[in-house]
């Protein structure tokens, strides 16, 4: 028997191709146009989000051939499949957001679904936008095979009159629009340059902050989260990604060896640090969950409190993903953590080395003003703060990047769902100085948990951003500013304290102190309760009202099973 063989000897795969039982299975693989020696190899699952929804996922098919390269030089036989993504700025500002947060978990789901039904030995995931990250990041933890993350990379920034733009302009620019400062001519313009390449969303939102974890959790190679889509190194990465699945295999260091609970907090303080998108804090304890370890809203909140704020990223900054890459990518971020004491340096990573060794070698830039030194930080506490108060039991947060002030009172303005909340700022039907509030959109009530940048950015449009304050049950996206407040739990939906409000009740947002309060007696709070009825929603059937019945509150993640913390046996070692 030869080392391939004993190697296989041990792998799920020799469920489908090693013995004469196992004929019929093999045939199929023949059919393929496979030879007797890759069928005996291990078999690695390429999967990728590729789709033509949105230009952060038309790269990835592409990016998964030279993945498949690096897989076939190595001795391992690839096998590419595509699940599913849900593109967030195609889905955003109608009913199609309720969609988003549940692909997350059909994600996890269908790749567990397809590794699971072909026996495949690892995985090397591709993902492009928003929540096809975490879903893929939470697929390899729950299969617990060797594996190693891929971000397909961010879109260069375009150019409109002369000045750098996102597609955060584009959203900010319909409130511009609907009060008369933006042209019909220049909207046109705008939306036709903003956008000029294949890429996710250039800036720090939600598909950049969970790169940028994928990378601190350990899951991915140095470097490979930060390079642009256009750029032709990404194929470099792909290929060295599928080469060193192959050694994972071979040494037998999985994504619950990297996944730990320090871990997890390194990936919380680089979101902290470089002021990312609030869904991180639904996305760790998520993946958290597959690792059976307890990392709630509240533990993250705990991190971005002691972690400054290093790196001038837009929505609140000044610079998109390509100037971090240019000026020394993620690692600079990590070095300049892992130097000023706020990152755990003996976490392993799919290097094979601990995060401490990864970033020996990297130097420090003084060329460049992206990132700075922990010493000398924008602000002393992370972008993003968790609250807690008699609204928000089970806790809230805020990005606080790029915000002046971190205080706000004012009289709730209440809205049961996004659309009558969108329609008052529209036509500005709402007054400065208060507190809007837009319930319903948990992730049971919603159902889904949609996000609202539609209305935070018409706010900005309207140059009211800092002059109201918005808090939901809801999600905000990464490109949302101002303080605009979410994940407040328990959710209405479910007779959380947010459905309880009333217009005129006085809100106290304090992101200085953690405090979510409204100023009514928890007699009066009582009392509502005893009134309020629970509400339906127009989803009695399909994946919506499935998600319903499953779905979790947002402080652990709005996961929809228990976890790792209930199995018996991965499916890596059945």
């Amino acid at each position: 028997m030869d080392a391939k063989t004993n190697l296989k000897a041990k792998l799920p795969s020799r469920h489908v191709t090693e013995g004469p039982e196992r004929a019929p299975h093999r045939s199929y693989y023949y059919a393929m146009g496979l030879t007797a020696d890759q069928i005996h190899q291990p078999f690695v699952g390429v999967a990728s989000c590729w789709n033509e929804a949105a230009p952060c996922n038309i790269s990835l098919m592409r990016q998964a051939q030279a993945v498949k390269k690096g897989v076939a030089a190595a001795g391992g036989t690839p096998r590419e499949f595509c699940t599913i993504t849900v593109t967030d700025g195609i889905a955003m500002g109608h009913g199609g957001m309720r969609a988003s947060l549940p692909s997350r978990e059909v994600i996890a789901d269908s790749v567990e679904l397809t590794m699971r039904g072909h026996a495949y030995d690892a995985l090397v995931g591709l993902a492009g936008c928003d929540k096809s990250l975490p879903g893929m990041m939470m697929a390899m933890v729950r299969l617990n095979v060797p594996s190693i993350f891929i971000y397909g990379g961010s879109i260069l920034p375009g150019t409109f009159k002369g000045r750098p733009v996102t597609v955060q302009d584009v959203f900010e620019a319909v409130g511009k629009h609907s009060v008369g400062a933006m042209s019909d001519e220049d909207l046109l313009g705008l939306e036709q340059v903003a956008c000029p390449s294949a890429g996710a969303c250039g800036a720090q939102f939600t598909a950049n902050t969970m790169a940028m974890v994928s990378e601190a959790i350990g899951l991915a190679l140095p470097y490979s989260a930060g390079a642009p889509a256009p750029y032709e190194m990404r194929d470099q990465f792909c290929m060295t990604a599928g080469e060193q699945v192959m050694q994972l295999v071979l040494s037998g260091l999985r994504p619950r060896d990297i996944v730990t609970r320090k871990a997890l907090e390194n990936a919380a303080a680089t979101v902290a640090a470089s002021g990312g998108s609030t869904n991180a804090a639904l996305h760790l304890p998520a993946i958290a969950n597959e690792a059976g370890i307890e990392f709630t809203l509240f533990d993250v909140a705990e991190v971005f409190k002691r972690t400054p704020y290093i790196a001038d990223l837009k929505p609140g900054g000044r610079y998109v993903a390509k100037d971090l890459f240019e000026a020394g990518g993620i690692p600079l971020v990590m070095k300049a953590l892992l130097d000023g004491g706020y990152l755990h340096g003996d976490c392993m990573t799919v290097t094979g080395r601990t995060i401490a060794e990864n970033l020996k070698s990297v130097k420090w830039n003084p060329d460049q003003d992206v990132v700075r030194p922990a010493s000398k930080p924008i602000l002393a506490t992370g972008g993003v703060v968790g609250l807690k108060g008699n609204v928000a039991p089970e806790g809230a947060i805020v990005k606080v990047a790029g915000m002046a002030n971190l205080k706000f009172t004012g009289p709730a303005r209440c809205f049961d769902g996004e659309e009558a909340c969108f329609d008052a700022v529209k036509n500005r039907k709402y007054k400065e100085g208060e507190v809007l509030v837009i319930r319903y959109e948990g992730p049971r009530g919603g159902p889904g948990m949609r996000e609202m940048l539609s209305t935070t950015a018409a706010l900005y449009g309207q140059g009211m951003g800092d002059k109201v304050a918005l808090i939901t049950d809801g999600r905000f996206s990464g490109a949302t500013r101002g303080f605009c407040v979410g994940h407040v739990g328990p959710e209405a939906a479910v007779g959380g304290p947010i459905g309880l409000l009333r217009d005129g009740d006085i809100i106290e947002l304090d992101a200085e102190n953690g405090i979510l309060n409204v100023k009514l007696s928890d007699e009066e709070l009582a009392k509502r309760k005893t009134e309020w009825k629970p509400r339906s929603n127009d989803h009695g059937s399909g994946y919506l009202w499935k998600y319903a019945q499953q779905v979790g509150p947002a402080v652990t993640g709005a996961v929809t099973h228990p976890g790792a913390k209930a199995e018996t046996i991965t499916y890596a070692d059945e």
